[in-house]
């Protein structure tokens, strides 16, 4: 028999904040992303938060009433709170168990963590969240005085609180070696791409905006294999790896492509730290494309929400496409639609709008490149090769000397092939 989701109370205080409605909104789907189910509201007016117990006390006798009405397991709030908030709180609804907005992102990433990296990450932001909320005898309590494998007992004067606290650092410092050797991986990863001198283009925008999508369609758009595509699903945070792809264009110029992490307002600064690594596709692209939810109607603010997390990560002056998906859910919306060249209405279900994403993506990365005329001697013939699989090559004819080539090259190769150009 399958488990059922647990029954939830959302609730929050309204600072009379202008997207307050839209964080709720996004709130309850985060509690749907983790299987659970939402049953009741609480939200509280108020100019500034109870620092003791984050509503009023005639609030927290109403949640009582209304946990108990709706059988709710969870009273989920969208602030994160702090260590005596969620102290008070636990003390003062005893039957109904506390999470804040962070706690409630790290389990969705943890639940969705696939590769070692991404569970490594998440472990680190998981301990890091819990290390001040440590208390003794209560939920985050990790261990019994003694210790554990590789820590000394130091003796009656140590607190039990003391000991987990010393516990969770050591921890931390543990999974962050192993990180560190991963990271060294996945850089000498980069730097064999960067030999192949690619261009790179990176996914990067809101959960859920069709990032994944996108990435799927422009695989199969170029006849890509398909044990290519990536994991895609309707969901917030349906994938958290990296994933990065080579594409290749008719035109036999090649790209890598990387669909990154999404991102979700009040993104706890545990995780942004934590996948830093992750995200360095994006923070190495050449070019940037800001896949955005055209059909939800705070697009505008998952856009500022973006930008905002991106600078947090010190990604800057990077060209970007903001590439506006799901037109096909706007009605009378026209599709593809093409404003300039850094900006697109599209559907990443049709592939006429994922041929003009593709138009959009291969001007602006291969801008530099020059359309040049070369003749190659016959005995270098290698460099015939090394155009036909680097370049776009466009014509090629032959005659006594050696092979006439017309192709479009980058800065470097036309460097590298200079005593072969043809000028006149």
């Amino acid at each position: 028999m399958l488990n059922e989701a647990p029954n939830v109370l959302i609730g929050g205080v309204n600072l009379q904040a202008t997207n307050f409605d839209y964080e709720v909104q996004e709130l309850a789907e985060l509690v749907k992303a983790n299987g659970m189910t939402v049953v009741g509201e609480v939200f509280q007016n108020l100019e500034r938060i109870n620092a003791g117990t984050y509503f009023g006390v005639g609030k927290i006798d109403e949640i009582k009433g209304l946990a108990a009405e709706k059988n709710a397991e969870f009273l989920v709030l969208n602030d994160e709170l702090t260590p005596a908030q969620m102290s008070n709180l636990d003390q003062a609804l005893p039957d109904v168990k506390i999470m804040d907005r962070t706690g409630l992102i790290l389990a969705i990433f943890a639940n969705r963590a696939h590769s070692r990296e991404a569970q490594l990450q998440v472990q680190i932001a998981q301990l890091r969240y819990r290390l001040p909320r440590l208390r003794v005898g209560g939920q985050a309590n990790l261990m019994q005085q003694g210790g554990g494998p590789g820590f000394a007992n130091r003796g009656s004067g140590e607190t039990k609180l003391e000991l987990n606290q010393r516990t969770i650092k050591h921890h931390i410092a543990q999974i962050r070696k192993e990180l560190a050797q991963l990271d060294v991986a996945q850089a000498t990863k980069r730097q064999q791409r960067d030999k192949q001198e690619l261009p790179t283009v990176a996914l990067v925008g809101y959960t859920n905006a069709g990032k994944s999508t996108t990435m799927n369609g422009l695989l199969q758009l170029f006849d890509e294999a398909p044990s290519k595509q990536v994991f895609e699903k309707d969901m917030l945070f349906a994938t958290l790896d990296t994933s990065v792809r080579e594409i290749h264009l008719p035109s036999h110029q090649k790209f890598l492509l990387s669909d990154t992490v999404g991102f979700v307002s009040k993104l706890p600064t545990q995780l942004i730290k934590a996948f830093r690594s992750t995200l360095a596709e994006a923070a190495q692209a050449d070019l940037l494309v800001q896949v955005i939810d055209y059909s939800d109607p705070n697009y505008e603010q998952m856009v500022q929400v973006t930008e905002q997390t991106l600078a947090e990560l010190d990604i800057h002056d990077i060209p970007m496409i903001y590439a506006y998906n799901k037109a096909d859910l706007r009605p009378d919306t026209k599709f593809p639609q093409v404003n300039s060249e850094h900006d697109l209405i599209y559907s990443a279900n049709d592939p006429a709008s994922l041929q003009q994403l593709s138009d959009l993506i291969t001007k602006l990365l291969f801008a530099d490149h020059q359309v040049l005329t070369y003749l190659v001697p016959y005995a270098d013939g290698k460099w015939v090769d090394y155009l036909n699989e680097h370049a776009s090559v466009q014509s090629q004819d032959y005659d006594a000397t050696g092979t006439k080539i017309v192709a479009s090259v980058t800065p470097i190769d036309a460097q590298r092939l200079a005593q072969f150009e043809v000028t006149d």
